[in-house]
């Protein structure tokens, strides 16, 4: 937990380093589990889909990691200027978003275990536990100690026990695979430096929780199908708040994860047609108070079901590559939630996810993103391959409220991006995009009395196996 940036930058710029050789193994291919131990390059898709643990014997070890600069115009105090929104100032940014290395290894041909460790801004030493104190419960405290910020995660830690194709078994921490990015999360698989801003507002990106899951394909040719379904710990209402919806209850805070009630997640995909896979995927928690730190404090409060909703899709040929995708949620008794989160100080201090009030009843986000593939219109070798898109976003944690909650315009976003990414290896790429967000609008052209927020953003990335046997 106490790693040191330069001990982490050392051992990405080694593994960079390495990196060449492996980018340039022939049969990297899609597989056909979308977990993130499940390391993917997407850059190169095959229509013939192999099981997962088919391309090595006993272990294989890998990762994947992001570089992102950014140059902005606008301010840090969105909120606070609530007349127009962001001052103009000119600022930069540089960071390492994530660096994560990942472990597979076969006990035998049907017990596999996965691992995934996730070093994110650079790291971080923290520790956080709930004191009780003797004699009542109202006065538990936390206690935390932080060195920087960041975070060190425990993306994954699985035990599979594989079946046939059609059903297997996992049990552990995994990734909840709700939405487009959540499911395909690596760099490689989104064409701009970071991650769709809609999906990782309203929702945990990335999304990991700790419980049992079956998957498998089933039908043939035209007809067939990956499934996975799942019972994780559910998200701890502590967390959800205004900006950012949901996103801030995704458990593993603790040395133990609240477990009274936990969620249903389910997700179908359709790979029938070479090239297209359509996704949906459900999340549904029956009482997400139940996963309260202190649960006693939403006792006035009856029940509340959280239920979200995605539906997604990618479009992949030699020449063009489509990506899109819209999730829905719905919380029940949000206003009432979010009253008891802003009517305790000590709890709103304590808990480490930003602002909590005015939970929206249902947040919305949708998106999508094309790209064509430049070296295709040239003579094989004349040209790199290099892929300009164009990608648009819409998303607002506050769709809409109960009957007594006014909703705030101002985290309505409807963001344009247009880049390029450079694939100078089938496995790491140069990105640059330029980005401009309209605040407080759902048109796809909208302007408003908000200033918009516009930035130039550079990034590098890069995902496969070190080493395999």
């Amino acid at each position: 937990m106490k790693a040191k940036r330069n001990i982490i930058l050392t051992t990405a710029l080694f593994s960079l380093a390495a990196l060449p050789a492996l980018a340039a193994e022939p049969g990297t291919t899609e597989k056909e589990v979308a977990t993130a131990s499940e390391v993917k390059a997407e850059a190169q898709p095959k229509i013939k889909q192999t099981n997962y643990t088919d391309d090595y014997e006993k272990f294989r070890f890998g990762g994947y990691g992001e570089m992102v600069a950014s140059f902005m115009d606008y301010g840090k105090n969105r909120f606070s200027g609530a007349n127009y929104g962001n001052t103009r100032e000119h600022r930069s940014t540089i960071a390492i978003p994530r660096f994560v290395l990942a472990l597979d290894y076969k006990f035998n041909s049907k017990w596999v275990l996965g691992a995934e460790i996730e070093f994110e801004s650079g790291g971080v030493g923290i520790e956080q536990e709930m004191e009780s104190a003797p004699g009542g419960t109202e006065n538990m405290e936390y206690e935390r100690e932080m060195e920087k910020g960041g975070e060190v995660a425990l993306e994954q830690f699985h035990i599979t026990r594989l079946i046939n194709p059609a059903f297997n078994v996992r049990v552990g921490h995994m990734i909840v695979p709700l939405g487009l990015t959540n499911s395909h999360h690596e760099p490689i698989n989104f064409f701009g430096t970071s991650r769709p801003e809609g999906e990782t507002t309203i929702l945990p990106s990335t999304w990991h929780e700790t419980g049992v899951s079956v998957f498998g394909t089933f039908g043939r040719g035209y007809a067939t199908f990956d499934y996975q379904a799942m019972v994780v710990a559910g998200l701890n209402p502590d967390g959800f708040g205004m900006l950012n919806w949901v996103q801030g209850g995704k458990q593993g805070l603790f040395e133990s994860d609240n477990f009274s009630s936990p969620a249903y997640v389910a997700r179908l995909d359709y790979k029938g047609v070479p090239g297209l896979r359509l996704g949906a995927s459900a999340y549904y928690c029956h009482d997400v108070l139940k996963n309260a730190d202190k649960s006693w404090k939403y006792s006035s409060i009856s029940r509340s079901a959280l239920k979200i909703f995605s539906f997604d899709g990618q479009y992949k040929n030699p020449y063009v590559t489509a990506r899109a995708n819209v999730i829905w949620g719905n919380l029940d008794n949000a206003s009432a939630i979010g009253n008891v989160v802003t009517g305790n100080k000590s709890n709103t201090n304590s808990y480490p996810t930003g602002v909590r009030r005015h939970v929206a009843k249902t947040a919305l986000c949708y998106g999508g993103e094309l790209g064509v593939n430049v070296s295709k219109f040239f003579k094989k070798g004349k040209c790199p391959v290099i892929y300009p898109f164009v990608r648009y976003d819409y998303y607002n944690p506050q769709q809409k409220g109960d009957d007594n909650q006014t909703m705030q315009n101002i985290l309505q976003v409807s963001k344009w991006t247009a880049g390029v990414n450079w694939y100078a290896l089938p496995n790491l790429v140069v990105k640059a995009d330029y980005t401009t967000r309209q605040i407080g609008t759902q048109k796809v052209f909208g302007t408003t009395k908000f200033n918009s927020e516009n930035e130039l953003s550079f990034g590098i990335a890069y995902i496969g196996w070190f080493t395999k046997r």
